[in-house]
């Protein structure tokens, strides 16, 4: 996947793609539906294919106070689009001056002049221009008089829910990572470097890796989940048997919101590798002990909780948790 943040390096090749236009934060099943039009204007005209995206998201322009944690830094985000197939992708460097220009620019100077675009799909409810003044009819409509092809995609439902990144979050907010993985198509994920801790752990018989959750990141509520662990590499969908504390370690008097992982099965060094988590299934919120024994205690009955839901995982059943 070729990634374009200038025009000035825009290869020619690049030029008269079909493109699927949007944020994409999550990359999920609803925005698969749009990436899968474009790939399928660009197999009718015989184009590439491409994603245009923006970077920042423009609400942290905007309206940064109140900008929505985001579900997929732009780094993940790319390699799920390339995961997906994405043979271009261009980032549209987001601020005050291209939010000033009017739709009609914005589809005149960028999508036509600079990238030549030969297709767009977007979603319904994608809004471009001054004051989001544009929405698909009006980009529907400068595309009939511009010889653009443009396809609107209707929202994905799953069992009568919308699938959107707002939803996505909202269930995360609320530990239900199982009802945001069915919209994601896949596990939420958060992922980091191993940083030096206490070793509590450790000292009470279950070793962690501890992770310092990224800025501006959508997270679970606090709990204890059960998860899958990837070393740095380590492809998609496969990994590690684990379960994770998420939160402010109330036993202990926490200060700051960590990500505390350990492996069920195998040992291995940890400390300084990158480490991917996927959020499987909340086994329980966070709580104050009355001290380690009885905190371990309750670790020892958590792992068993969480065998449980990677065996039926593997098996491909639901999980036998209430």
């Amino acid at each position: 996947m070729r990634v374009v943040r200038r025009f000035a390096v825009l290869p020619a090749a690049a030029r008269g793609a079909a493109v699927a236009i949007g944020n994409f934060d999550g990359v999920h099943l609803g925005h698969r539906a749009v990436l899968e039009a474009a790939q399928r204007a660009a197999r009718a005209s015989g184009a590439g294919w491409g994603v245009v995206t923006f970077e920042p998201h423009p609400r942290e322009v905007l309206s940064p106070e109140q900008a929505p944690p985001r579900l997929t830094p732009f780094r993940r985000k790319a390699g799920l689009l390339r995961a997906l197939g994405v043979e271009l992708l261009v980032v549209l460097p987001f601020d005050r001056a291209l939010a000033a220009r009017s739709p009609e620019a914005f589809v005149d100077e960028i999508l036509l002049e600079r990238l030549g675009v030969r297709a767009i799909a977007t979603g319904t409810d994608f809004r471009f221009g001054h004051r989001r003044a544009g929405d698909v009819a009006l980009l529907a409509a400068l595309g009939r008089s511009r010889g653009i092809a443009v396809e609107a995609v209707a929202p994905v439902e799953l069992g009568g829910e919308r699938c959107s990144s707002s939803a996505i979050r909202a269930h995360l907010e609320r530990g239900r990572v199982a009802e945001a993985a069915r919209l994601l198509g896949r596990p939420h994920t958060i992922d980091g470097r191993v940083r030096p801790g206490a070793r509590r752990g450790r000292q009470l018989g279950f070793p962690t890796a501890n992770l310092e959750l990224p800025p501006r990141l959508a997270a679970p509520a606090d709990g204890v989940y059960a998860v899958l662990v990837r070393l740095a590499g380590e492809p998609a969908g496969r990994g590690h048997p684990g379960i994770a504390n998420l939160g402010w370690r109330p036993t202990f008097d926490g200060t700051r919101r960590l990500l505390e992982v350990h492996l069920l099965d195998g040992r291995f060094e940890l400390y300084g590798k990158k480490l991917e988590v996927d959020f499987l299934e909340r086994l329980r919120e966070e709580r104050r002990f009355d001290g380690p024994e009885a905190l371990a205690r309750q670790i020892a009955i958590d792992c068993e909780a969480a065998r449980l839901v990677h065996a039926h995982r593997r098996l491909g059943t639901e999980s036998a948790l209430p």
